[in-house]
């Protein structure tokens, strides 16, 4: 690069030659000391000079590149940070830098790839080893020296051991190239440490084998939300580096490995014919993984082809930070492929669109063990890129199934078993009336309690389903046919559900509505707490969204004309507090992990778009705790990685909305294909499965809005899925059953329906009722007031 005539003839005694670059930050020149060595130059721009702020980042730069060793890194020769323009002069490195040969020549092979993955591992081996942290790794940066690649430009580095008391990082500046940043440096700067650069890392191999970086898009902004947010782009990467970069890519610093155990790795490689290490199998009962047991359908081959691995998990952020607010910290509510969430495996109850049992979190980061898996597998891995003869092809097949002398996990005592309910003293059906279904069933300790049908609850053994008791959800029916009856929710031991009344008055029919705690194993009422009476009195039900459950108790509409909404306790059933409802018209109360929230939709004129307004619920006062309005007419799927899922109901071509729960931050992941027409939504452990009545169903993936598989169950007019770790399972009104594959949709086993002799009339139901899983024990409820179960291992 010719010099110009404003370039200096020398710079602190050294002769200049030529240009070879200039940045944002100054100029970098080609010099010759007095002996003849070459070097490089970097002279800081005009403006910067006289920034007293910079100058220290300049000490700063100078300090961090003299502390670490020259086999890495440019050596530092020379620098005077009190110049006029302050300049540094490192021993020049012939070659070009990473970014100018992958724009030139395109990206590199395998072979050079594994080398250059080491070689930058073994340099932020000794970069951190010195108590430097880089934070600005990217192609410019990284030299393609003949003997291995080096690390230059520290020039936002710092000490890896400054505290957030550092005030260099407190001035709201971003530092760093936004395309290959780590979350924290957009969320929380004072935070950023070594796995800053471990992040780096993976962006700039990402680059190197395809040329582009993962999270590359016309605007900056958009960039920093797809690195704080986003999946990366990893289509086109050689198979056998996937685990590496996927590692890498971790959104949360502490679940990327260090670059001490990437060297060892890539170095040492794995032993010949090793198989990589799969991912232990869940435990009966636990919700599908999505990332790790699917591959995107549009992946490219070597994608689709590598090593299973973890993926990326959410950003550790801090709401304050100056650019994209991303989530909070939560550890606790991210699914870890390899540990799925305790309560949610274990509670054959939980429905993340429905109230969830209690549950734990599990501890910060991923466990070490994890960690371990990983590593191996990115050995293993690397190990098969250097032997080019070494196929890597994906297992299609499906899941073996546990032989008959495998550990089950069944309720004890249990075997198949097919029972209908006892109707319940003055519950039975006028002659002709339409006999109905059952709206749902939970699992509590030892028994499978519904509720529907004319029914406030019904128990059945979970063992061998006995009929023990059953109570009506009116005690003084008048001759009329109806299917009221709908479980509220559960919790230590009880069920909540509903009784209702209807009088004759001289203006219309007076409605009186109460909840009830029963103790599930004796249909025992706990406690019973009048809600409404009154020809506006609203039933307290959790399938019309006027009731949830909480721990705290029962949230419902409340109240002789149902205007107010209120909590009534978990123990005693005594009304804590009471509140007029949202102005809105048209709320309704949900919950999802635990927490209360009102959904109110606005439906505008034809030809204008709705709006949606979700509004948390403080359990103890009712009080509003945040409100977010969303556009569109959405409906609360449930919850899953710490944010609230919501999807359209009437515009299909609409993204998902997520909402996150400590933020409140909005973020909206478009479907990859319009939603089915007519389909119903339900998120189920961390997927979302679109089902149509004619038996179509497509699974989604909320995080990236991809569809994972689509498939013909084979069931029509189904209801709400649910999960094992390996399969779905859908079922008919009438309890035709089918088991599809977690991975593909395969169906891969299937039940018949039921013969109900002709009682219930399908113009009278719109879909089957939620099943209930329980280890390996699925209950599916049919006909009339009818369960049935099978062990799925036998599907």
């Amino acid at each position: 690069m010719a010099l110009r005539d404003s370039d200096p003839a020398e710079v602190g005694g050294y002769r200049i030659e030529d240009r070879l670059g200039s940045g944002g930050m100054g100029v970098v020149y080609l010099a010759r000391s007095a002996s003849g060595r070459r070097l490089a130059i970097k002279v800081v721009h005009s403006q910067y000079a006289d920034d007293d702020e910079f100058r220290t980042r300049f000490r700063r730069e100078v300090a961090a590149a003299r502390q670490v060793s020259g086999a890495f890194t440019a050596p530092v020769v020379d620098a005077d940070a009190d110049a006029t323009h302050p300049w540094m002069a490192t021993l020049y490195i012939p070659g070009a830098d990473l970014g100018t040969h992958v724009r030139e020549h395109g990206p590199l092979p395998p072979p050079r790839l594994r080398d250059l993955a080491a070689g930058l591992a073994e340099a932020l081996r000794d970069i951190h080893r010195a108590g430097v942290v880089h934070r600005d790794l990217k192609p410019a940066n990284v030299m393609l020296a003949e003997d291995g690649p080096r690390v230059i430009d520290f020039g936002i580095s710092r000490a890896a051991e400054f505290a957030a008391s550092d005030v260099l990082t407190q001035t709201g500046r971003v530092m760093g190239t936004p395309p290959f940043m780590s979350p924290e440096q957009f969320a929380s700067p004072q935070d950023v440490g070594p796995a800053a650069d471990i992040f780096s890392l993976g962006s700039v191999l990402t680059y190197a084998a395809t040329r582009r970086g993962p999270f590359d898009s016309p605007s900056p902004y958009e960039t920093a939300l797809r690195v704080v947010e986003g999946e990366p782009n990893l289509s086109g990467v050689p198979a056998g580096l996937l685990p590496v970069i996927r590692s890498c890519l971790e959104k949360h610093r502490k679940s990327r490995p260090t670059a001490d155990d990437l060297f060892t790795l890539l170095r040492q490689g794995a032993p010949a014919g090793t198989a990589p290490p799969r991912p232990a199998r869940p435990g009966p009962g636990t919700r599908p993984t999505e990332p790790a047991l699917t591959p995107w359908p549009d992946a490219a081959d070597t994608e689709r082809d590598a090593p299973l691995l973890p993926p990326p998990s959410e950003p550790n952020a801090d709401r304050n930070a100056p650019l994209p607010r991303p989530p909070a910290e939560r550890d606790a509510d991210r699914d870890d492929p390899l540990s799925r969430r305790p309560a949610e495996r274990n509670d054959p109850t939980h429905d993340p669109a429905g109230p969830p049992a209690p549950r734990t979190g599990r501890p910060r980061g991923r466990h070490r063990h994890g960690l371990l898996l990983v590593w191996a597998a990115a050995a293993v891995a690397l190990a098969a890129l250097v032997t080019t003869t070494v196929a890597l092809t994906r297992d299609d097949r499906p899941t073996s199934k546990p032989s008959a002398a495998a550990g089950s996990d069944l309720p004890e005592g249990w075997k198949p078993w097919a029972k209908s309910a006892k109707a319940a003293p003055g519950s039975e059906r006028v002659l002709g009336g339409p006999a109905s279904s059952l709206a749902g069933c939970a699992a509590v300790d030892r028994s499978l309690v519904c509720a529907g049908a004319d029914l406030s609850a019904t128990r059945f053994a979970l063992a061998d389903g006995r009929n023990t008791w059953s109570l009506p959800v009116d005690r003084t029916p008048h001759g009329s046919s109806g299917n009221e009856g709908a479980l509220i929710g559960t919790g230590d031991g009880r069920v909540y559900g509903y009784e209702a009344d209807e009088q004759d008055s001289a203006t219309g029919i007076r409605r009186t509505y109460a909840v009830q705690a029963l103790a599930a194993d004796t249909g025992k009422v706990l406690w019973r707490t009048p809600t409404g009476s009154g020809e506006s009195a609203v039933a307290p039900d959790s399938t019309q969204g006027t009731a949830t459950a909480v721990p705290e108790g029962v949230i419902t509409f409340y109240g002789a004309q149902g205007d107010q909404y209120a909590l009534l306790d978990a123990g005693t059933g005594d009304v804590r507090w009471k509140r007029p409802k949202p102005a809105a018209p048209d709320c309704l109360l949900s919950s999802a992990a635990d927490r209360a929230y009102f959904v109110c939709t606005t439906t505008q004129d034809e030809g204008e778009t709705g709006r949606t307004t979700v509004i948390e619920i403080d359990s103890a006062t009712g009080r509003a705790r945040w409100t977010v309005e969303v556009e569109g007419t959405a409906q609360l799927l449930g919850r899953h990685d710490g944010r609230l899922v919501l999807a359209d109901t009437v515009d299909t071509e609409r993204a998902l909305t997520l909402i996150d729960v400590s933020s409140h931050v909005l973020t909206f992941r478009q479907l990859a294909e319009p939603r089915p027409a007519d389909a119903e939504a339900h998120l189920v452990g961390g997927t979302i499965y679109f089902t149509a009545a004619s038996g179509g169903v497509r699974a989604v993936s909320p995080r990236t809005g991809r569809t994972l598989w689509e498939a013909n169950s084979s069931v029509e007019q189904p209801g709400p899925p649910t999960a094992s770790a390996t399969h779905v399972y859908m079922a008919s009104p009438s309890g035709r059953l089918a088991a599809l594959n977690a991975r593909t949709g395969k169906v891969e086993g299937t039940r018949s329906g039921r013969d109900d002799g002709g009682r219930v009339n399908n113009l009278f139901v719109s879909g089957g009722a939620p099943l209930v899983l329980v280890g390996d024990a699925l209950y599916v409820p049919y006909g009339v007031r009818s369960v049935y179960t099978v062990d799925v291992r036998d599907l």
